[in-house]
């Protein structure tokens, strides 16, 4: 498969391209800053530079163009402001989901968050975090021309990742190690049944492979 992976210097997304890349795949990583080329390489990716902040949908699209899957995997991150969530948390999220739907590219993944919702309510930066990825999340679910899958994993670890999660509508809160996080990803993007689903996903018991196969009824 061809995936197209925005955020691509993100930690998850690192760790995809890297799992991705050795199981055959050709991975591209959409990023903002050249200079983080480098890293996208070593791990098998190939860059593609592009501010989904200011670039249009028809940018987007170009690069899309030919995928198989798309996987929308951006963040403002822990130090940005309330504006940046709105652009890059939901602004980017809308934009990349609009492209791949302009490419004709069906099969789209999210990484969320637990506690996503629009209509969250507070005032501190998080919760308006929780805010931008819950609409995010909303316009995402409404759009029929694409094979949706929201992943919204717990608290994040950059613990070795044990390969055993808890992956349901509703796991209830509880942390996960990033390489967990990407181990997940992967299989979905093999597990087309999981189309439609929004899941949560925690460290647990069960093989990766297998909680998957569950939640998809197989």
């Amino acid at each position: 498969m061809r995936i197209v992976i925005a955020g691509g210097h993100g930690q998850i997304a690192l760790r995809l391209e890297r799992l991705l890349a050795a199981r055959g795949d050709e991975v591209a990583g959409v990023i903002r800053k050249a200079g983080q080329g480098d890293a996208l390489r070593a791990a098998g990716a190939e860059p593609v530079v592009l501010d989904l902040e200011s670039a249009s949908v028809e940018e987007v699209a170009e690069v899309l163009r030919g995928a198989d899957a798309a996987v929308f995997a951006a963040g403002a991150g822990p130090g940005s402001g309330v504006t940046r969530k709105d652009t890059v948390d939901k602004g980017a999220a809308v934009l990349f989901a609009d492209a791949a739907v302009r490419a004709g590219v069906r099969r789209f993944l999210v990484v969320s968050s637990m506690g996503a919702d629009a209509g969250h309510t507070g005032g501190e930066v998080f919760d308006a975090y929780l805010r931008a990825k819950g609409e995010a999340d909303g316009y995402v679910q409404g759009l029929d021309a694409l094979d949706w899958t929201v992943l919204r994993p717990g608290g994040l670890t950059d613990d070795a990742g044990t390969g055993l999660v808890r992956l349901e509508a509703r796991t209830g809160r509880g942390m996960v190690t990033r390489d967990d996080v990407a181990a997940v990803l992967a299989e979905l993007l093999e597990t087309p049944a999981t189309a439609g689903l929004t899941l949560e996903l925690v460290g647990g018991s069960t093989p990766v492979s297998v909680a998957v196969k569950s939640v998809a009824g197989n």
